[in-house]
């Protein structure tokens, strides 16, 4: 999906009058990923020297470009701050990596329980990127039947 297509699905929604936020339509994805320690070596904020030269995951790079190709949103999400964005474009444009977006300053130190209006998919990457696959897991939910 290239940037004109991505804007047109992105573009101002409205509904009974009211602007909304727009839905991607069924099928495609909008896949955020963390950069150190998921796509590369883990290299914190404290050592920034370090990422122009870390160390691709193959299967990170292979996996992530199928999904751009096949038509879903790629964006890299990741706890870096916007003083290494130059740094971490060049390196993501050395290694053939291919997004959307770019989005900096994620919370540092993981275990976040993300609240949304729309629906929130997560998957804890364990080292290996494969093809995702459905499984039934206990996640927590707000209590819809309690009304204060």
């Amino acid at each position: 999906m290239n940037k004109e297509e991505v804007s047109k699905l992105l573009s101002e929604k409205v509904e009974k009058g009211l602007h909304i936020s727009p839905v991607l339509p069924k099928g495609v994805k909008n896949y955020l990923i963390d950069i150190d320690g998921t796509i590369c070596d883990d290299i914190p904020n404290e050592e920034p020297e370090r990422m122009l030269t870390a160390e691709v995951y193959p299967d990170a790079l292979k996996t992530l470009n199928k999904w751009f190709d096949d038509g879903h949103m790629i964006c890299f999400f990741t706890s870096r701050t916007e003083i290494h964005r130059a740094n971490t474009e060049t390196w993501l444009k050395k290694h053939g990596f291919r997004y959307h977006s770019l989005l900096m300053g994620k919370p540092r130190g993981g275990n976040y329980h993300w609240i949304d209006n729309h629906l929130v998919k997560a998957t804890r990457y364990n080292g290996k990127f494969t093809d995702l696959v459905s499984k039934s897991v206990v996640i927590e939910v707000f209590d819809d039947e309690k009304h204060n």
